[in-house]
């Protein structure tokens, strides 16, 4: 997921994305401790998504509350 494209949708629908990739991510850590796991790279790119979307909402709130 590029920034852009997270930058253009509102605060429920990210924080809506958050949560599912939270889930996601117990779900591949889950696989990945019973050994079912295949692509172990997916922890990784799901754990970037997850903070750049921490990020923006972040930058958000910041840029909101010095107007």
């Amino acid at each position: 997921m590029k920034p852009l494209e997270i930058r253009k949708k509102s605060k429920e629908d990210i924080e809506k994305n958050l949560n599912e990739l939270r889930k996601n991510l117990s779900e591949l850590l889950f696989k990945l401790a019973a050994n079912k796991l295949k692509n172990v790279r997916e922890i990784r790119n799901v754990k970037k998504d997850i903070a750049r979307l921490l990020t923006i909402l972040k930058e958000t709130k910041a840029i909101k509350e010095n107007k």
